[in-house]
Parts: C-alpha cells; sequence; structure tokens
C-alpha cells in the first residue's frame, strides 16, 4: 500500500542533512512536488503541502527530523479534514449502509469486506445483492458470503431491475424480524453517471433509512474518481468512502484528493485480494505507512480479532515447553490467513514495509509447501499430530503414501518444521525477541 509514495518519500528526506541550507529545502521541496503531482494529488492540494513543509520547516531549523516532521503534519492536516472513522450506527438496529460506485470499482467485494469486518466486531450482518443489472454481481456477492460465512439476501429469479427498491425493503423487513444488527445494500454499478440508476439509488436511501452510503473509489481511477465521487456527493449524499484495489499499481495521491478536493470522510482502505484485506482508515496511521514506520496499532487489532487471548496464551506456553504441534501450525496458518496478505501485514510492521512488494505474490492458499504440509497433517493420527516425535520410520512411510508425497518430503517438511520450533522457543524466551530484531537489522533488504 502507498509503496511509491512511501519509497519516494524516504528518498527527498534522506537528500537531507541533519543540519543543511535552504537551497537543499528547495531542492526537496521541488523534488517532492514532482512527486505528488506525479501520483495523482489534486494540484491545489500538492500546492499546499509544499508551502506549510517549506514554511514549518524554516521555522524550525533546516534538517532531516524537521522535515519529515513538517511533511507529517502537512499530510495530516489534510487527511484530518475527514473527521470521522469507521461505521456510524443507528441508535435502533438494524443500521442499513448503502454501497454505492461505478461498475468495475470493487463495490461487491468491498460489500464483503466490510461484513468480514463488522462480524468481527460481533455484529450479526445480512447481505443484500441488490445489483439486478448485473447478474454475476448476485453470484459473485453469494460465493463471497459463503467464504465469510455471512447470510445473505438475494432476490428471487424473476425480479426485474426496477424491483430494486422492492427487494431493498424486503431485506430490511427480514433483517428487522431476524434482529440483525446491521444490513449492506450492493447497489447497482454504473459504468457512467446514469440519471436513471441515481433515481434508484435515491429511492433506496429515502425509503429505507440508511444510516450510511458509502462510496468505492478505485484508486486507480486519479481525477476521474474524484469527480465520480464528487457527482455522487452532489446527487446522493456520500457518508464515507472506501478506496479499493490498494494491492495493485494504484500511486496512492487519490487519498488525498479525495479529502482535500471532497471532505467527505475516507473510512477504509481495500488493500488486497483476501476479503481481509481491509483496513479502517485512521490518518495518523496511514502517515506512518506513508513514512515507512508501520502500523502496528492496527496490526494489533486485526490479531485481537482473530486470535483471542487464551488461544494466544496457549499457544505461547506449547511454543516455550516445545509442544508445538502440526496441529498448531496449521491451525495458526488459518489466522494468519484471516488477517489478510502477507504483503498487506508486512506493511504494518516497522522495517519491513520494503518488503511488502516482494511478497505482493505470496499466497497461502496457493503455496505447494503450504498444500503439501496440509497433505501429509490430513494423512496423520490425532497423537502424530499432536507430537511429531512419534513419527518413526513406518510411519514416515505411512503417511508418505497417504499424502502422495514421498518419504524424502516428508522427512524435510519434519526436519524444517523442527528447526522452526526450536527457533520459536529460543525467542519466546527472556532476550530472544531482541535477538532476532538484531539479526533483521544486520539483514539486507531487497530492493
Amino acid at each position: 500500500m502507498f509503496d511509491t509514495l512511501t519509497s519516494s518519500f524516504k528518498g527527498i528526506i534522506n537528500k537531507i542533512r541533519f543540519a543543511d541550507d535552504e537551497k537543499s529545502l528547495q531542492r526537496a521541496c521541488d523534488e517532492l512536488k514532482k512527486t505528488l503531482l506525479k501520483n495523482d494529488v489534486y494540484h491545489k492540494a500538492t500546492k499546499q503541502i509544499i508551502q506549510e513543509v517549506s514554511q514549518r520547516t524554516k521555522s524550525n531549523g533546516i534538517g532531516k527530523q524537521s522535515f519529515m516532521n513538517a511533511l507529517q503534519e502537512s499530510l495530516n492536516e489534510i487527511l484530518k479534514s475527514t473527521k470521522s472513522y469507521g461505521i456510524s450506527l443507528s441508535p435502533t438496529p438494524p443500521s442499513v449502509i448503502l454501497m454505492m460506485g461505478l461498475q468495475g470499482s470493487g463495490k461487491t467485494t468491498s460489500s464483503a469486506k466490510l461484513a468480514l469486518y463488522l462480524k468481527q466486531k460481533g455484529k450479526k450482518v445480512l447481505l443484500v445483492a441488490c445489483d439486478l443489472h448485473r447478474l454475476a454481481a448476485i453470484e459473485q456477492l453469494s460465493q463471497l458470503a459463503a467464504s465469510i460465512e455471512v447470510d445473505i439476501f438475494t432476490p428471487s429469479q424473476s425480479s426485474q431491475p426496477e424491483n430494486a427498491l422492492q427487494v431493498a425493503k424486503e431485506a430490511k423487513q427480514k433483517a428487522i424480524n431476524a434482529h440483525y444488527d446491521i444490513v449492506i445494500i450492493d447497489s447497482a454499478g454504473r459504468l457512467s453517471i446514469d440519471e436513471e440508476l441515481m433515481e434508484e439509488l435515491s429511492q433506496i436511501k429515502d425509503s429505507i433509512n440508511t444510516a450510511e452510503c458509502l462510496y468505492v473509489a478505485d484508486s486507480l481511477s486519479g481525477q476521474d474518481g474524484i469527480r465520480s465521487a464528487q457527482n455522487f456527493n452532489e446527487k446522493i449524499g456520500i457518508d464515507g468512502v472506501i478506496l479499493s484495489k490498494f494491492d495493485s499499481d494504484s500511486k496512492g495521491g487519490i487519498a488525498l484528493s479525495i479529502a482535500y478536493q471532497i471532505g467527505v470522510p475516507l473510512k477504509f482502505i481495500g488493500s488486497g485480494e483476501k476479503v481481509a484485506d481491509f483496513d479502517v482508515f485512521v490518518p495518523e496511521r496511514i502517515i506512518s505507512r506513508l513514512m515507512g514506520a508501520g502500523d502496528i496499532a492496527s496490526l494489533a487489532e486485526k490479531t485481537a480479532s482473530v486470535i483471542n487471548q487464551d488461544e494466544a496464551k496457549t499457544i505461547a506456553k506449547k511454543i516455550k515447553k516445545g509442544q508445538f504441534g502440526f496441529e498448531d501450525f496449521i491451525n495458526q496458518i488459518e489466522n494468519v490467513k484471516k488477517l489478510g496478505s502477507m504483503s498487506s501485514i508486512a506493511s504494518m510492521i516497522p522495517g519491513l514495509g520494503g518488503m511488502a512488494n516482494a511478497l505482493k505474490d505470496v499466497d497461502l492458499d496457493k503455496s505447494n509447501e503450504i498444500k503439501n504440509i496440509r497433505a501429509m497433517v490430513n494423512s496423520m493420527t490425532k497423537k502424530e499430530r499432536e507430537n511429531p516425535d512419534l513419527l518413526n520410520g513406518s510411519r514416515r512411510k505411512r503417511i508418505a503414501q497417504g499424502s502422495g508425497l514421498e518419504v524424502s518430503d516428508i522427512n524435510r517438511i519434519i526436519k524444517q518444521f523442527d528447526q522452526a520450533a526450536k527457533l520459536a522457543k529460543k525467542l519466546s524466551q527472556k532476550g530472544g525477541m531482541q535477538e532476532l530484531m538484531s539479526m533483521m537489522g544486520n539483514m539486507r533488504m531487497p530492493k
């Protein structure tokens, strides 16, 4: 996320010495201006940032730290104009959230991502397939709902596009009867601003008393995306924006441009293809990532929503005692998948942001090694999974036959697992984590 901006900011900051002159500051500001404009930041927002960075740096003494602080403060001022974070709920459930956006913006996927986020917050969520103009959207949302185990309301096969309002009303009534906390309506998308479909949105909004109207903006759309968002805001009213597709070649400037030009809250960022790749937009945290400092707070929140404290304590005890088995390993792989993509996780850890791009193609679902380990574990008995020390020669041969692997593959996996378990046990002891961080500090990060 924001890889291009982050690397550019680092390069600019590193060109300033700890004590420097006005010529160096001017060169840095000129380069910062080019970087912002190149990354689709609105020209007036760019001008404001440059002026503030220059003035603040001069008033605090020209140098690396004062320039960096000035840049952070200037970015924060623009993004803070978005005021609120997260979702505003109705006093009386169910709270209805209307998802809007152009066709292809990632609206349907974002609906599922939001549903998973709210489910992990303990909310009972109902997804509603209300895009009757594109039948594939109904099937897509149904598959996503099944994958995250969230209920979905789908229209009857005889429903026509003009029945969208009726579908929305029926879904809300079902939510009331079944005591759902939140209803998320995936409305029809648009190739461009269409008056007929805008009227449909307006009717749905007015008839079912929506708590939030969220606009999904494609982060690759640049100024076209800004103009579309402005149109939706003028005709329907936008309570917040979800930025989608930040896992791709997004330049990142659209976040600053939307905050500056439209002034509606930036609420969430879809940062990957996984349904779990969904982050609350908190300005301080986003700026921390932009500056390459990670976002431990968001990572901690995500982890807490996936792994409960009792489970974490149990795993920690097993690791310390050297009792971490293959069953535990598979369970933790599932938990890591729930946190999102590996690149998204890396971007939140200080010092590992540079690895995010290198990890963008790492998929735990598609990894051959993970598939082999799963096949091996599925061929074990319960006792073998819990205690790898039982795996003698005859057992390994039986497991190899059952999993379709060679005995040499079984031996290699078990050896790697044993080494990892020993390292984990060492790190869990006093001073172990400091030793790991020291080792990582001496490693050369990939360029």
